[in-house]
């Protein structure tokens, strides 16, 4: 874990706070896939996890240069923001794909650059509210988010109030479809709800009545919405059917508690459909490129609902971590496994795949009887700080 936080610190450009998702472009994600990438570029969704497993650590000061970093972007006129920029705060990232490289081991295209920026993705505004957060909460800090950084957030949490029933193109990134996915809605839910707290900490009754009036009415919607009552699970879109992993996040962001029965479903749901072997699938309907083939981490999901199980789990988070890093011990967590190889593929460092690892870690950490810890109205920040 250790390992993990030193690494997840190295993927911060000192010079403007930029996270970057990894240091390297084109490993495929899967062998002769085109699933080739560019992720020298800082998203704001993967900073906003990076730092929340910082934060919970002590290391906070990766939070402050990313604050820095979210100030200093240029922001569309209507607010929009995009879901990445560059770590000198480019917001320009034509992809294109570099004919004359062969790629990793002769398996292209090279492209550099990332069309991403381009997209619509809704749950940005919550990304950049949640990375925030904690510095309202956290006494130890020198410098703790204050009126100004306030103001900047409601910003952002008057966009996520507006698009949150808004099709766009998900956490996954899809190129040439949209829905009103549950994550990126959740996500806007989740930028009311924390504004509204944060208000309240600073005391300023007013706000705090708005933002909690705007979250519970964006909870009640993703609650109608994204339920399947024939399926006893919440779905990945609203008024769909189909499933993906983002849905194991929702207790991990307060909308739900972990012994929640509609969590239970849903996580069940979710290994029945994605699971194959100890890995989930993203999803598994087709996208632009085929069927998907990567497997993501289950262990921090078990952890997190069933910490028992989770320590019974094939070799725990350090079998994990080895499975997917490279030979040498202690090397960078990669972007994930090939389920059916097991072997390493992706860019890397990941730095979401080191926050899981270290999320799993410390959840290991605490007792299991203290892991149910959280239901909406509790004082979420004191398990968050």
């Amino acid at each position: 874990m250790i390992r993990a936080a030193i690494t997840l610190q190295l993927c911060q450009f000192e010079e403007t706070g930029a996270i970057v998702a990894a240091l390297t472009s084109s490993i495929p994600e899967a062998p002769d896939s085109e699933r080739n990438w560019d992720y020298r570029y800082c998203w704001l969704r993967d900073a906003h996890l990076v730092i929340q497993a910082l934060n919970r650590l002590g290391a906070t000061r990766t939070m402050g240069g990313f604050l820095s970093y979210i100030g200093n972007l240029v922001v569309g006129a209507d607010g929009h923001l995009q879901p990445v920029y560059g770590i000198g705060l480019e917001s320009a990232l034509g992809e294109r794909i570099e004919e004359g490289l062969a790629g990793y081991r002769g398996m292209g295209p090279v492209r550099a650059g990332n069309q991403a920026f381009e997209q619509r993705q809704n749950d940005v505004y919550g990304s950049v509210v949640l990375a925030a957060t904690h510095s309202f909460f956290d006494q130890r800090l020198l410098q703790p988010g204050g009126r100004r950084l306030f103001e900047l957030l409601e910003g952002f949490g008057e966009r996520a109030r507006v698009l949150w029933d808004q099709p766009d193109a998900g956490p996954w990134e899809l190129r040439t479809r949209s829905h009103v996915h549950t994550f990126s809605a959740v996500m806007c839910w989740a930028a009311c709800d924390r504004l509204a707290r944060i208000a309240a900490r600073l005391g300023d009754r007013g706000r705090a009545n708005y933002w909690r009036v705007e979250a519970d009415a964006l909870r009640g919607g993703v609650l109608e919405r994204a339920w399947s009552e024939a399926g006893g699970c919440f779905v990945a879109s609203f008024d769909g059917k189909e499933l993906d992993a983002s849905l194991l996040l929702l207790h991990e962001l307060g909308f739900v508690a972990a012994d929640d029965p509609r969590f239970a479903g849903t996580v069940a749901a979710v290994e029945r459909e994605l699971r194959r072997g100890p890995y989930l699938l993203r999803y598994v309907l087709p996208d632009d490129f085929g069927a998907p083939a990567r497997g993501l981490q289950r262990l921090h999901v078990l952890v997190r609902q069933r910490a028992r199980r989770a320590r019974a789990a094939p070799g725990g988070a350090r079998a994990v971590r080895e499975h997917a890093a490279p030979p040498e011990p202690g090397g960078p967590v990669v972007r994930g496994p090939r389920p059916q190889h097991g072997g390493a593929v992706g860019n890397f460092p990941q730095t979401y795949s080191l926050v899981g690892l270290i999320n799993a870690a410390m959840r290991l950490s605490k007792r299991w009887e203290d892991e149910f810890d959280y239901a909406p109205g509790d004082d979420f920040f004191k398990t968050m700080v």
